[in-house]
């Protein structure tokens, strides 16, 4: 089975190849540390120290794993020069709601979603919906509390 692309910004390949470096360095040499004072306490049995390690390691591994997969799929999405004639990955998006709210918006894939620093994916509903969109567009969000409406204002490369 051929698994899909991952679809990133270059600056989120950055911080992921940063992120891996660090935790081959840093992080395993910390908890090896960490292994080795625990280990010298003695028995393992009840060392809870150990155990603490052996679940860091574990995270630490799995987390490495994680990224090498995602690196080993990833499609840098370039920014363009200019403006973005639609939305697409690698696009800030200037909305307006029906109440007069505005909100800006970074579509990025799925890897890179941080919703606290405004980057959605374009896997979301939200990111689905503003796909090909262009300014003056208007788009419609199903929620919870009803459906939302938003006008696209101003699209922008992130």
């Amino acid at each position: 089975m051929t698994k899909k692309p991952v679809y990133m910004t270059a600056e989120g390949v950055k911080r992921l190849q940063e992120e891996l470096t660090h935790r081959k360095t840093t992080k395993l040499a910390q908890i090896a540390n960490d292994m080795g004072a625990a280990i010298a306490e003695g028995d393992l049995r009840e060392n809870a120290g150990y155990d603490e390690a052996r679940r860091a390691m574990w995270d630490n591994n799995s987390r490495i794993a994680e990224i090498e997969d995602i690196l080993s799929r990833v499609v840098v999405v370039e920014a363009g020069n200019g403006t973005p004639e639609e939305v697409r990955v690698g696009v800030t998006v200037e909305l307006e709601t029906e109440t007069g709210q505005r909100m800006s918006l970074t579509i990025v894939g799925s890897a890179e979603a941080d919703v606290f620093s405004g980057k959605i994916s374009d896997e979301s509903p939200m990111g689905k919906a503003l796909l090909g969109k262009k300014p003056g567009d208007h788009v419609e969000i199903p929620g919870r509390r009803g459906a939302q409406i938003y006008r696209v204002l101003e699209l922008k490369y992130a």
